[in-house]
C-alpha cells in the first residue's frame, strides 16, 4: 500500500484537530469514573450528531455505539475508545484541569474519545470510498468493571446482517514515546491482571509480650518477601510475571499486637500456563509460610482481565497502513509487552485485531522523565490526536478493502479464548 491510498487523510485530521482538542478538554474538565458516564456520553452524542451515523446509547452502562455504512459492500471494522476517568486528584496545573474532586483523566481516555470522534468525521467524509462499514465503540468502565465485556453482551460486535465485525483496533496514548509515533507488536501486548488478598490470622496481645501472642505482622512481611522470591526462582524470564503487594494493613495502635494482617495486590502474566502457576504459587506460599509460624492464611484470588493478544495478520496490516500514512520512520515494533492490563482483551478474544500505542509525550520533555499514565501530573501532547484519528481511519479503510490470508469471508468467526 502506498501513501496515495490515504491522500489528504492526515491533512484533514490536522484540520479537525481544534474540534478534537475542544472535545477532549470538555471531557477532561468534567471526568466521570466507572460505568455511569452521562455527561461524557452526552458530549460524544453531540459530537457525532450530523455525521449520518446510526447511533445508539448503551442499556446497562453509558456507552455509545455508532455505525457507519460505506457506499460499497465489504467487511465491517470496529474502532474502540474508552471513556472513563480514574478516582484520583489532578495536579497538572492545566487551565482545563479536572473540576471534579477525586476524579482525573490520568490514563488518556479523554484523548482516546476525542480521537475516535475525529476518526468518525474523517470516515464519514469518505463514505464513497469505504467498502463495508465501521463500528465506533465508545466504552465506559475500562479501569474497573470490564465495560468491553458488557458492550459485547449488548451486541457491539454484531453487524446489521447478523454477522460479526471482521477486525477490531484500538489505540492507547502514552508519554513513553515521542508524540505522533506508533508502537505495536504481534502477540501478547498487555498482560492479564488478577487480584490477590491474603488475610493472616494470628492471636492478638500486648506489644510487651509477643511470646504470649501470635503476631501476624512479621508473618505477612515474610509472605511478601517469599512471593518475590517465587517470581524470580520459579517463573521463566521469557514468560514473565509481576507480583505486586500494594497494600499491607494491620493493627490500630502501637502497643497492641493485632489478630490479623491484610495483604492486597495484583499479579500480572502473559500466558495461561504462567497465570495458573502463579495463582497456585501464591496460595501455596501464603498458607505454608503462615503455617510455619503457627498462623493461618486465607487467600482470595480475583480473576481480572485476560491478556491483550494482537493478531499477527491484523498487526501487520495496521503497521502497513500506519507506515503508509505517517512514513515508516514513525511506526515502530514494540520490543516487549507492557505488563499493564486492558479490557480490549475481551474484544480480541472474539475477533482478530490489534491494539497499538500512540506516543503523546509533550515536546521538550524526554519520555523517560515525563510523568506516565496514572500519574496525577501526567500531561499529554494534544497534537498527537490528529495522528491518532488518522491512524484509526487508515486502519478501517485498509482492513475494509484489503483481505489478507486467513481472513476467510470476513464474517469474523469467533476465535478461541487465549
Amino acid at each position: 500500500m502506498t501513501s496515495a491510498a490515504f491522500e489528504g487523510l492526515l491533512a484533514d485530521a490536522r484540520a479537525a484537530l481544534p474540534a478534537m482538542v475542544a472535545l477532549r478538554r470538555r471531557i477532561h474538565r468534567h471526568p466521570e469514573t466507572g460505568a455511569h458516564l452521562p455527561r461524557t456520553q452526552q458530549a460524544v452524542l453531540e459530537a457525532l450528531d450530523g455525521l449520518g451515523l446510526h447511533v445508539a446509547a448503551g442499556v446497562g452502562l453509558s456507552s455509545v455505539t455508532a455505525r457507519l455504512e460505506g457506499d460499497r459492500p465489504g467487511r465491517t471494522v470496529l474502532l474502540r475508545a474508552d471513556m472513563d476517568a480514574l478516582p484520583m486528584e489532578e495536579d497538572t496545573g492545566l487551565d482545563f484541569s479536572s473540576a471534579v474532586p477525586g476524579a482525573m483523566h490520568a490514563c488518556g481516555h479523554d484523548m482516546h474519545t476525542a480521537m475516535l470522534v475525529g476518526a468518525a468525521r474523517l470516515l464519514a467524509a469518505r463514505r464513497p470510498q469505504l467498502a463495508g462499514g465501521v463500528v465506533f465503540m465508545f466504552q465506559p468502565a475500562e479501569e474497573v468493571g470490564g465495560g468491553a465485556r458488557h458492550m459485547i453482551d449488548e451486541g457491539v460486535l454484531e453487524t446489521a446482517d447478523g454477522g460479526r465485525v471482521a477486525a477490531a483496533f484500538a489505540l492507547h496514548v502514552t508519554t513513553r514515546f515521542a508524540a505522533g509515533t506508533l508502537h505495536l507488536r504481534p502477540g501478547p501486548t498487555f498482560a492479564a491482571s488478577d487480584g490477590l488478598h491474603v488475610t493472616v490470622r494470628g492471636r492478638g496481645g500486648h506489644a510487651s509480650a509477643p511470646h504470649r501472642a501470635l503476631d501476624p505482622v512479621p508473618v505477612a512481611c515474610e509472605i511478601v518477601q517469599a512471593l518475590q522470591t517465587m517470581v524470580t526462582r520459579t517463573v521463566d524470564v521469557f514468560d514473565p510475571a509481576v507480583v505486586t503487594v500494594a497494600s499491607i494493613h494491620a493493627g490500630t495502635t502501637g502497643n497492641v499486637i493485632p489478630e490479623t494482617a491484610e495483604i492486597h495486590g495484583t499479579f500480572r502474566t502473559l500466558t495461561p500456563a504462567t497465570r495458573q502457576s502463579v495463582r497456585d504459587g501464591i496460595t501455596r506460599i501464603a498458607r505454608h509460610v503462615a503455617a510455619a509460624h503457627g498462623a493461618q492464611a486465607e487467600v482470595t484470588l480475583t480473576e481480572g482481565y485476560p491478556p491483550v493478544v494482537n493478531d499477527p495478520a491484523r498487526t501487520a496490516a495496521l503497521h502497513e497502513a500506519a507506515a503508509a500514512l505517517l512514513g515508516p520512520g514513525r511506526v515502530h515494533r514494540l520490543p516487549v509487552p507492557i505488563m499493564g492490563a486492558e479490557d480490549f482483551s475481551y474484544v480480541l478474544q472474539q475477533v482478530p485485531g490489534a491494539m497499538a500505542f500512540l506516543g503523546a509525550c509533550p515536546p521538550g520533555t524526554p519520555p523517560a522523565q515525563a510523568p506516565d499514565i496514572h500519574s496525577n501530573r501526567v500531561v499529554f501532547e494534544e497534537d498527537a490526536m490528529a495522528v491518532g484519528a488518522a491512524v484509526h481511519a487508515a486502519a478501517a479503510l485498509h482492513t475494509a478493502t484489503h483481505p489478507r490470508d486467513g481472513d476467510g469471508d470476513g464474517a469474523g468467526a469467533q476465535r478461541p479464548v487465549t
